[in-house]
């Protein structure tokens, strides 16, 4: 299945943190947090200002981002979980 973002929305896929603390001790996956990073899989084409025009958004696809630990809505494609959010969840690009 494939899903376009529309407007300023972006299609954002997890990226699983370790399952190890730098001390060697193996977090079970009931004590795990969901993830705040993810690599951006769609851009939507971006927000149209009071003048009509469209604004492109400054993510792109294959960015790492960081996002909010409640931002967005989960969705699932072919039973992998994606986040979709609004471009202003997202709180930075990591380079």
């Amino acid at each position: 299945m494939k899903i376009k973002p529309l407007n300023d929305r972006v299609l954002v896929l997890r990226i699983d943190e370790e399952e190890k603390t730098s001390g060697g001790i193996i977090i079970p996956d009931t004590a795990k947090e969901k993830p705040e990073e993810g690599k951006v899989i769609g851009v939507g084409s971006g927000k149209v200002n009071e003048k009509g025009e469209r604004i492109p958004l400054d993510v792109k696809k294959n960015d790492r981002v960081l996002f909010g630990k409640y931002a967005g809505t989960e969705i699932k494609i072919d039973g992998v979980e994606h986040i979709i959010m609004r471009e202003d969840d997202i709180l930075g690009i990591m380079e």
